[in-house]
């Protein structure tokens, strides 16, 4: 079954493959990381700090509704490439089909539960009062648009999983560049396009990606991995039983580290509006930064799938062993970079010295912290592609809620410390997550999580 930019993980020099099939998805994430970037650019310097404030507290809002979904779909891309690498073409052909109907349907039920409720989400997090209406327009704008980020990610993941991480990058390439031209028209109302400030930039997100949802369909649809057929689009419940065994962890993992970001956010709004946008412009530098992690990760998730499927774990755990070498090698880099260029980073987003001194303190107390945060990714990832996401969320779970949120609580309480206190807890939990993911992989437990091995007698170790 060769399809498109299809890759054969399993043979091969590991290190050059790694690299060459993360660019892409690093070149994917940075531009999806640029969509919000925009955003804040143009909010924040044409509307003022109040406006980049309400999108900032969108963000975790949003993700809340969205969070386990997407885990769900890591789940398609664990069977895909699992399903690859022990060449069970049958299966692989209808984890697509079952995948994309059962996101679109779950899109629909969440964009109108978001569209329901968004309102009292942002009121129960405390959302001060100066921003909670701008942050509102914001995101009832943006859950219209649910259902292209999940067809997406969806076929993303199919792409991935198959070893294509090229044309996942083409189609943000695309609505990236419609991200950008929309923002300015339709944000401070460039004719013949009225003035719709914070909603006018989720309204360009959204027609971006429903642009980038429809044209991976198109492009399956062309590749002949997608049918409009009814046996096709039919749910196979035996492949949703083992989607939701895998995919339930991870979308659980997701949501509750989107929660407890919504908690952490809860925490930096008490603080008020300066802080709430400080905030907000040193984690859109953060995001950046976590970018080749977060990378690695979905390449190692990848690769150590397709030869976990092929019974190979030796070879699986080289993946391991080279995705943390340069994930860390990546990090370090960027780690200087912003300890020392914290000030320049957020002046790209505000020109307020309050909100940058602020943003300043943020970014040099976590700023180290992104190389144990890359070594943890790169063992998370490891372990997602052999199935074992129940293990992840522990892993995940145990460094956000036993110790990050707690610590941040406590020291923010303390009068010397304010802010500072929650940004240091902030930077504990990530080497505790490194230790707990590095300490699972050592006891090769995860080798009876993969979704193949009923297809198998033996191993190759």
């Amino acid at each position: 079954m060769k399809v498109g930019h299809q890759t054969d993980f399993t043979s091969g020099n590991i290190p050059k493959q790694l690299i060459s099939f993360s660019i892409p998805m690093l070149l994917g994430n940075i531009l999806q990381t640029f969509y919000t970037t925009v955003d804040s650019i143009w909010v924040g310097r044409f509307l003022g700090p109040e406006a980049l404030g309400a999108v900032s507290v969108s963000h975790p809002v949003a993700f809340v509704m969205i969070a386990f979904v997407l885990g769900l779909g890591m789940a398609v891309n664990i069977m895909v490439a699992q399903y690859l690498g022990a060449k069970k073409h049958l299966e692989l052909k209808n984890t697509i089909g079952t995948s994309l109907t059962l996101f679109t349907a779950i899109g629909v039920i969440l964009t109108v539960f978001g569209l329901l409720f968004h309102q009292g989400i942002l009121e129960a997090i405390q959302t001060p009062d100066t921003i909670l209406p701008l942050a509102s327009s914001y995101l009832y704008v943006y859950f219209w648009g649910l259902i292209f980020i999940f067809l997406y990610n969806t076929i993303g993941g199919i792409l991935r999983g198959l070893g294509d991480s090229k044309t996942p990058l083409l189609l943000l390439v695309y609505s990236t560049i419609i991200n950008i031209i929309l923002d300015p028209f339709f944000i401070i109302g460039i004719p013949p396009f009225p003035k719709m400030g914070v909603a006018g930039a989720s309204l360009a997100t959204v027609i971006a990606q429903a642009f980038s949802g429809l044209l991976g369909i198109f492009y399956i649809y062309r590749m002949n991995l997608f049918h409009f057929t009814r046996d096709f689009l039919s749910p196979k419940i035996e492949l949703i039983k083992v989607m939701l065994k895998i995919g339930l962890p991870a979308g659980a993992q997701q949501t509750f580290v989107s929660l407890g970001f919504l908690v952490l956010t809860a925490f930096v709004n008490g603080f008020g509006d300066k802080v709430v946008a400080a905030y907000g412009a040193a984690t859109r530098t953060d995001n950046f930064s976590f970018l080749p992690a977060m990378t690695f990760s979905l390449a190692i998730s990848s690769m150590a799938g397709q030869n976990l499927g092929a019974r190979d774990f030796t070879r699986a755990k080289e993946v391991a062993r080279w995705g943390a070498i340069i994930s860390v090698l990546f990090a370090i880099p960027v780690s200087i970079i912003v300890y020392f260029f914290a000030d320049t980073l957020l002046k790209i987003f505000t020109t307020d010295s309050e909100v940058i001194r602020i943003g300043v303190s943020y970014l040099r107390i976590v700023a180290f912290t992104y190389i144990p945060f890359s070594a943890m990714f790169a063992y998370n990832g490891f372990l997602r592609g052999a199935g074992d996401t129940m293990q992840t969320m522990i892993n995940t779970l145990l460094s956000l809620w036993v110790i990050r949120i707690p610590i941040a609580k406590i020291l923010s309480m303390n009068h010397l410390l304010g802010i500072n206190g929650v940004w240091i807890g902030f930077a504990i939990g990530p080497l505790a997550g490194f230790l707990l993911a590095y300490g699972y992989f050592r006891t090769g437990k995860w080798k009876n999580k993969i979704i193949v091995n009923s297809f198998y007698g033996s191993e190759k170790s």
